[in-house]
């Protein structure tokens, strides 16, 4: 049997867990729909997806159409979980992103229909909603071709449309409209269709167009539209044939090497680590052993008697594979599948199990922009709420756990209120912990404004360690992140002690001369020196005359600090673009505010009533706009926001207190690491 891991992703509140219940009862899976509003839905399990009737974790659930075993994997819709989406998209084989019929293309559809089409990710498009009232499917369709995609094709229309009794009539092949419109769109892709088509369009048989719409579908050039109501099961028929028919289900090779990607860490009743995996090929076993770590090799002892778990090792001690409806207990997860891993207690999450699986690409969305302190309401559960964010950094990487022992603070990275408003309900239902926020700060970046170079020579004052390191800072495209790089021989000196070097560089640069992470830059190391091991006659190791790896994890953060500063770094504050719709005679005494906001608007757009506006505006003022536009616009302002760019601060540059030993300061440093000061 065939096997399609399929995402449904959307803005909030267009319907996609609503379409998940549609489809699972149509695949007999479950017998009654489930509603979000009454919390009673497959997908949304956590009692706070209940309570707010929107998605905050991904969830898998299985259903089988012929020989297809579609795996689909619910995603949250609201921005603040954004991170959820980004690690699923990289395990799908195709997805559907659900559209509004009444509110049409959104925000967050345009950011998932970006990374959709970069990434190459086979989708469908489902205009929902269509027997609300409001619902324009033709407008909506002219929206997604002017907003999303040109490259689009609409299966059928729809009849009715804004009543319960709306209906989805597909197209057929005998609608010349609809194979001339399949004609011209497919030939942007094909010459040879191309050719034909410019010779004699009508002479195109449809069976030639369907096998090319499938092709072209597959490799993510057209995207098929289709339309219905979750609610009434309209069009959710022909939507499930378009699953089946027009997105690539594979079978996987099983017998082949072992290549799986982790894409959800969570945790079990009794706190134990459980691992959402991909399989791309090979399978994994019960007892299998993995290396701890991340990027781990292919498993050892498949087959046989399994050896006892050596030092460094983990072993899968269960396994549940998502078949029909839920995850069942199974002995192994094979190629193509989704499965759930117990025992392996070092697992995170983007952790590649054996080799890299081929022709996967990687995307990421905008870091979190917000920052704010954690602090517990009563001094006894400091502890307790330090290891409930750790598990809660687990599942979310992108929350970004900081720890500020100078201050004893907690902080945490954040992509809006949304979510700082779910942790803090997370902590009080599942941990027991009421936990106070404090006010969110935007969180900026630091470039390298030019180059700058420093070193420090083993045994030569003012360096106190037995290590050589020389470090340069180069500046790099911006997006690009940051590079380490050798222009030294790697025979030089021992492996381990470029590995250190490499690694206090990444943690060195979360933190820059004004105390924000420092990004698109190359660090190369242009010096390096140690002492091999050594010791007195007929005496044991002694560390006073032999270098460790010690020496270069202190040595370098004071020598980047160093080559940092000659280099200079500019602060860069991140830049929302963002959508506006008001009524048009609220237009005056909203531009003012704007204006106090430091946002940048565009010209205005009148459409009858309505007044349209794009512009940029500072993360840091979005909430504050947030808050004052219903009563600017009589409540019937719509405000869309996304991240647009990273912009330098003008003005005062703003500093970032510190959580490191503070390399920029030799004295403190050296105190603290090495307890001397270096002689000068």
């Amino acid at each position: 049997m065939k096997t399609l891991n399929l995402g449904i992703l959307a803005h909030v509140d267009a319907g996609k867990t609503s379409l998940t219940e549609r489809l699972l009862h149509s695949a007999g899976v479950i017998d009654e729909i489930g509603s979000v509003d009454n919390g009673s839905t497959q997908t949304d399990s956590l009692a706070l997806e209940r309570q707010r009737g929107i998605t905050i974790k991904s969830a898998v659930v299985s259903f089988v159409i012929g020989d297809v075993t579609v795996n689909l994997i619910d995603t949250p819709g609201h921005p603040d979980f954004i991170a959820e989406v980004e690690r699923v998209l990289g395990v799908l084989d195709g997805t559907v992103l659900v559209i509004s019929a009444v509110e049409g293309v959104q925000a967050q559809t345009r950011v998932l229909m970006r990374a959709l089409r970069r990434l190459r990710i086979p989708t469908l498009l489902f205009v929902n909603k269509t027997d609300r009232a409001g619902a324009e499917p033709g407008r909506v369709l002219a929206d997604i071709a002017e907003r999303l995609t040109p490259a689009t094709v609409a299966m059928g229309s729809v009849s009715g449309a804004g009543t319960r009794g709306c209906a989805f009539l597909p197209y057929s092949a005998d609608d010349k409209a609809f194979t001339a419109r399949l004609a011209e769109v497919l030939a942007e892709h094909d010459e040879a269709l191309l050719a034909a088509y410019v010779q004699d369009e009508a002479a195109l048989p449809y069976r030639r167009l369907r096998r090319e719409l499938v092709r072209q579908a597959r490799r993510c050039l057209v995207h098929p539209v289709f339309y219905g109501s979750a609610i009434t099961g309209a069009g959710v028929a022909e939507l499930t044939a378009g699953i089946t028919g027009l997105l690539p289900a594979t079978r996987g090779d099983s017998a082949g090497p072992v290549s799986g990607t982790v894409f959800k860490v969570e945790r079990g009743p009794a706190g134990e680590k459980i691992a959402y995996i991909r399989m791309f090929s090979g399978a994994l076993r019960v007892r299998d052993r993995l290396p701890s770590g991340h990027g781990a090799p292919p498993p050892s002892g498949l087959g046989g008697g399994v050896p006892p778990v050596r030092e460094g090792e983990r072993k899968i001690t269960a396994i549940s594979a998502f078949g029909r409806g839920a995850a069942a207990p199974a002995e192994q997860v094979r190629a193509g599948q989704i499965g759930k891993l117990w025992g392996l207690r070092d697992i995170q999450i983007g952790d590649t199990i054996g080799v890299p699986p081929p022709g996967r690409a990687q995307h990421r969305f905008a870091p979190p922009a917000l920052e704010t302190v954690v602090a517990p309401r009563h001094q006894a559960d400091r502890g307790a709420l330090h290891a409930a964010l750790t598990q809660l950094a687990e599942q979310d990487p992108l929350i970004g756990l900081r720890r500020d022992d100078a201050r004893t603070e907690l902080l945490l990275s954040l992509y809006g209120e949304v979510q700082k408003e779910v942790i803090e309900a997370t902590l009080a239902a599942e941990y027991g912990i009421e936990a106070t926020f404090s006010a969110s700060t935007t969180i900026c970046i630091e470039r390298p404004a030019g180059s700058g170079a420093a070193f420090e020579i083993i045994d030569t004052p003012p360096n106190p360690f037995l290590a050589t390191v020389g470090l340069r800072v180069d500046p790099a495209p911006a997006g690009t992140g940051g590079r380490f790089r050798l222009e030294v021989e790697l025979g030089s000196m021992p492996f381990a002690f470029f590995k250190a070097v490499e690694e206090t560089v990444t943690e060195t640069l979360r933190q820059g001369i004004h105390g924000w992470q420092v990004t698109d830059c190359v660090v190369s190391m242009t010096h390096s020196g140690y002492w091999p091991r050594q010791s007195h006659a007929h005496a044991h190791f002694d560390k006073s005359m032999s270098s460790t790896a010690g020496d270069f994890r202190n040595l370098t953060p004071l020598v980047l600090m160093d080559a940092l500063k000659l280099a200079g770094t500019t602060v860069h504050e991140p830049v929302h673009r963002f959508h506006l719709e008001m009524p048009a005679d609220t237009f005056g005494a909203v531009l003012p505010v704007l204006a106090r906001l430091r946002a940048v608007p565009g010209g205005p757009v009148m459409r009858g009533s309505l007044c349209l506006l794009d512009g940029d505006i500072p993360a840091a003022q979005v909430h504050e706009l947030e808050e004052q536009l219903p009563g600017l616009t009589r409540g019937e302002g719509v405000l869309e926001t996304t991240f647009g760019r990273y912009q330098p601060v003008r003005g005062d540059i703003p500093d970032r207190p510190r959580t490191d030993h503070n390399p920029l300061n030799r004295e403190e440093y050296l105190l603290r690491v090495a307890r001397r000061v270096a002689a000068r």
